[in-house]
């Protein structure tokens, strides 16, 4: 029995070792991650669907897909965005970490790292702000009125759909990179590990 278990444990750290990707270990981030690869999954499977749906009918049935390009776009930000708080989540975003990979282990390694999260968590919240603001203007209207909201031109789709998406990936965005910023804080300033130069 007890072998029998070594080899689960075995493998479940073998996997985490070859996934590379962070796993969710509460429950804020097993929602918030389950909601991430739903939604794309779900775009990238309307998309495929949209575009080959469009292609097969220009080109084989000789008509045009009314306005699918509106839609095409709605989706591609959802992905878009949706992606990108499931890549901060997971670590795996694009980053500027190419000097930190060739320094030593040693304090100014932490403080670089920190420095960069510091960076990246103080432009990632400028936008966060930037994107309520673009979703409040979409959803209220350019007199904050509610009317004369911004739509699409053939299907008439609110834009506060697409500028909805757009804040929900950078308020995840920043909320994992304060988190990182806060973990590299600790590994800087409590000097975890002992005396290093």
């Amino acid at each position: 029995m007890a072998a029998n278990s070594e080899r689960i444990e075995m493998a479940a750290l073998m996997d985490d070792e070859v996934t590379g990707v962070r796993k969710p270990d509460n429950l804020f981030d097993k929602i918030t991650v389950s909601f991430y690869s739903i939604v794309c999954f779900c775009m990238s499977m309307l998309l495929v669907l949209i575009i080959s749906a469009a292609t097969i009918m220009r080109y084989f049935l000789q008509m045009d897909l009314y306005g699918y390009e509106e839609w095409v776009k709605i989706f591609a930000f959802w992905l878009y965005f949706m992606g990108a708080g499931y890549g901060s989540f997971a670590g795996t975003h694009v980053s500027a970490d190419l000097v930190q990979s060739y320094m030593r282990e040693s304090r100014k390694k932490d403080a670089v790292i920190f420095i960069r999260t510091v960076i990246t968590f103080g432009v990632t919240l400028l936008f966060t702000w930037y994107g309520w603001e673009f979703f409040i203007f979409g959803f209220m209207g350019p007199l904050g009125t509610f009317v004369a909201l911004p739509r699409t031109v053939a299907w008439r789709i609110p834009l506060w759909t697409v500028y909805i998406a757009i804040f929900l990936g950078l308020l995840s965005m920043s909320w994992y990179f304060m988190l990182e910023m806060i973990s590299a804080g600790k590994k800087l300033f409590l000097k975890e590990g002992g005396n290093r130069s």
